[in-house]
């Protein structure tokens, strides 16, 4: 599947399945925001390999937990490519806690 003109928010990108996904959707024509919260460097490389692969992408620091940041994001891809088509929510915090431990606190957190 095609996604020529489209752009896409990956949250946690920097790493992991959200560097795997940010790539594919590079690959398939996508323009795409790396977010990271920590790892820029891991977001640097991610973007690097998308504009080799010839494709648009920026790297943005967001701790998606907090609303002034998730905003602050938003306005950088909008100023950067105009709009939004894909978000991939796919940030998120592990405490390892056992699922039937988990309280209400650490669920909303995650």
């Amino acid at each position: 599947m095609r996604f020529d003109g489209k752009t896409a928010v990956v949250t946690g990108a920097s790493r992991g399945i959200g560097r795997a996904t940010a790539l594919a959707l590079a690959t398939e024509g996508c323009n795409v925001a790396v977010n990271y919260e920590k790892n820029s460097q891991g977001a640097d490389e991610v973007v690097n390999a998308i504009r080799s692969l010839k494709g648009q992408a920026i790297a943005v620091r967001c701790d998606v937990s907090k609303r002034t940041d998730v905003e602050a994001m938003f306005k950088t891809v909008l100023g950067e490519f105009g709009k939004v088509d894909i978000l991939v929510n796919n940030a998120a915090v592990d405490f390892g806690t056992p699922l039937l431990e988990t309280t209400d606190e650490i669920w909303d957190r995650t």
